[in-house]
Parts: C-alpha cells; sequence; structure tokens
C-alpha cells in the first residue's frame, strides 16, 4: 500500500496510506476533490485536485466516487431573485399557525 503524503491545514504535512484518502470526481465538468481525515487532529480535509493530482492518487490506489451536477442546474430559471426582505417576509409567514394555506393561497405579485 502506497504512502501519501499531503497536508492539514492545522498540522503541517501528514503521510498516509491509500485507503485513508478518497478522490471525487464531478463527470460534468471535470472537477475533483480528494480528502482526508487527519491522523494528527482527526480533522476531514478536503482539497481541490487538479486531474494530474487525481491520476497519481488513482495509481497509488485511492478509491474514486464519481458524481453528476444536480438536474436542476440546468433547469430554465425565470422571476426576479429573492431578496433578503422576501426571506424575511416568509420567515415571518412561518410564525403562523396556518403558514401552510397562507403560503398556497399567495399570488404572484
Amino acid at each position: 500500500m502506497a504512502l501519501i503524503r499531503a497536508t492539514c491545514s492545522d498540522c503541517g504535512d501528514v503521510e498516509l496510506r491509500s485507503r485513508d484518502l478518497r478522490v471525487r470526481q464531478c463527470r460534468d465538468d471535470e472537477s475533483a476533490t480528494y480528502l482526508f481525515r487527519c491522523p494528527v487532529c482527526r480533522m476531514i480535509e478536503v482539497r481541490p485536485a487538479e486531474q494530474h493530482v487525481v491520476d497519481v492518487l488513482l495509481a497509488a490506489g485511492v478509491h474514486c466516487t464519481e458524481w453528476h451536477l444536480p438536474a436542476e442546474l440546468a433547469e430554465p430559471r425565470g422571476g426576479s431573485p429573492i431578496t433578503h426582505d422576501d426571506v424575511l417576509d416568509f420567515h415571518d409567514l412561518l410564525s403562523t399557525p396556518d403558514w401552510f394555506a397562507n403560503l398556497t393561497t399567495i399570488k404572484d405579485r
């Protein structure tokens, strides 16, 4: 099993085995990260990874999880953006006992 040196933001350089790391790779935009739990402070570190880093980690036996961007990102968007006032109004609405009935009867402004 390969030894891999990574950097913890608190502890500095640490040595890990390939089974101690994970690679996550997005199939839609080819972005990738690797993550590990620091053996010293036990905090989880997540770092961006360029393709050559991913290739080295995979060759060393690190497990890879592939994922896709949510389909909602490709949906058409309409209407005006939600404002801070909209969030405050919604918060006030949620404090009423019949908030759901009121929410379903609100018309577009």
